[in-house]
C-alpha cells in the first residue's frame, strides 16, 4: 500500500462516522513480570470457561464482551498455526474490541502466561481442529 491509498482509506473510513478506535495494548497488573515478552491470543467468550478447565496453568485473562484474551510469552506464533476463530496478537495489542478488555483472571504468582502450548492443544480439542504438526505432509 502507498500513502495515497493509506490516505484514501482513512478519509473514507472518516465519511462513514464510524471512527476506528485506537489500538490498546493489555496492561499487565501492578508487580507483573515480563521476562519473555508478552503477546495475547484471543478467543470466542464461549470457549473461555471450557479452556480455564483444561489447562494446567492459567496467566492472565482479559475479556471484552466478545472475546477472552489470553497472556502468552512473545513469539508464541512461531509453528504454531492457531485454529479458527483464534486471533493471535503480538504485543497483546487489541485492535477492534468494542469496550476496553477487563482483567478476569490472575495468577497467584507475578508472571502473566498461560502455557502456550496446553493453550494451543486445549483451543484445538474445543474447535475440533487437528493441531498442525499431528496432520499428514502431502509429497
Amino acid at each position: 500500500m502507498d500513502l495515497n491509498t493509506l490516505v484514501r482509506l482513512s478519509r473514507r473510513r472518516q465519511r462513514t462516522g464510524r471512527p476506528t478506535p485506537p489500538p490498546l495494548r493489555l496492561d499487565l497488573p501492578e508487580g507483573m513480570t515480563e521476562p519473555l515478552g508478552c503477546d495475547a491470543v484471543a478467543v470466542p467468550a464461549a470457549f473461555g470457561p471450557r479452556l480455564m478447565s483444561r489447562l494446567p496453568r492459567v496467566g492472565c485473562v482479559y475479556e471484552d464482551g466478545a472475546r477472552w484474551w489470553w497472556i502468552v510469552p512473545a513469539d508464541s506464533d512461531v509453528a504454531m498455526e492457531w485454529p479458527s476463530p483464534v486471533a493471535y496478537s503480538a504485543g497483546a495489542v487489541v485492535r477492534d474490541a468494542d469496550c476496553p478488555p477487563v482483567l478476569i483472571n490472575r495468577p497467584a504468582d507475578d508472571v502473566p502466561y498461560t502455557p502456550p502450548i496446553p493453550l494451543y492443544l486445549a483451543l484445538c480439542r474445543v474447535t475440533g481442529t487437528t493441531p498442525g504438526w499431528s496432520r499428514a505432509l502431502s509429497a
